[in-house]
């Protein structure tokens, strides 16, 4: 009996110093409260060492810088700093090679040589008067016999051009006109100009358009000083000059 005493006793002692466990609203009120006290606790610790850092000077000496200088900060981060400096790179003189650069003049000459040149044929007109004077005479009958060419009268030593570019293909005496000059062109067309007083080409040479080729005379069977000029075709026929100077924009 006395036994089962004890034990209700025993029994009776560890209920009453056994609390219950709170409801869980008041456990989530506990963790709320819990989590304010150390905001709080937080903030006034930083608000403290704010305050040593700024009124005690010794505060300075307890707290150890994590670099004591700019370099030393960089460097701390692994860059800057007092570590060994990156190589330099130095220019380097490129090595000139006069031949070189001279051929290189030399082939910028001639190209700006060639275009000046083909710019320079491009504007050149490729058909020319004659010769400068009077128009006296056409193509066709004069006097009862047949006139193959066309008269331009002038002072003797008036300049005589070639009519197209061509090549010479006779200067010098002629039956009937004293002197004369015959230039082929490209055609196979013929010009001839006669009565010549004397002439500045040999046969064989390339003559352009407008270039002088003789001057005006009087030999020959001539009434005076003039140019007879003549076109003879490819077949040889020889055409009205007047036709053929006009349809290369040439007028007489």
């Amino acid at each position: 009996m006395l036994d089962e005493a004890v034990d209700r006793a025993s029994t009776r002692t560890v209920s009453t110093h056994r609390l219950p466990p709170p409801p869980s609203a008041l456990r989530g009120r506990i963790v709320v409260a819990a989590v304010a006290v150390g905001a709080f606790a937080a903030a006034g610790a930083g608000q403290t060492l704010h305050a040593l850092g700024s009124d005690s000077p010794a505060s300075a000496d307890e707290v150890t810088p994590l670099a004591n200088a700019a370099a030393d900060g960089a460097a701390a981060f692994g860059v800057g700093g007092t570590g060994p400096a990156s190589p330099q790179v130095l220019p380097v003189a490129k090595t000139v090679d006069p031949a070189a650069e001279a051929q290189k003049l030399v082939k910028s000459q001639h190209i700006t040589e060639t275009r000046e040149a083909e710019e320079a044929e491009a504007r050149r007109p490729k058909f020319a008067r004659p010769a400068a004077g009077e128009f006296t005479s056409g193509y066709g009958g004069r006097w009862g016999e047949m006139h193959y060419g066309i008269d331009i009268a002038g002072p003797i030593g008036t300049p005589i051009l070639a009519a197209a570019d061509g090549v010479v293909i006779e200067a010098g005496p002629a039956s009937g006109f004293g002197l004369w000059v015959k230039v082929e062109h490209a055609d196979g067309s013929v010009t001839v100009y006669g009565h010549v007083d004397t002439y500045s080409v040999r046969a064989g040479q390339r003559v352009l358009a407008g270039e002088q080729i003789a001057r005006m005379g009087n030999r020959g069977f001539s009434t005076g000083p003039h140019l007879h000029f003549e076109v003879w075709n490819a077949d040889g026929k020889k055409i009205n000059p007047l036709g053929w100077l006009n349809a290369q924009g040439i007028s007489v």
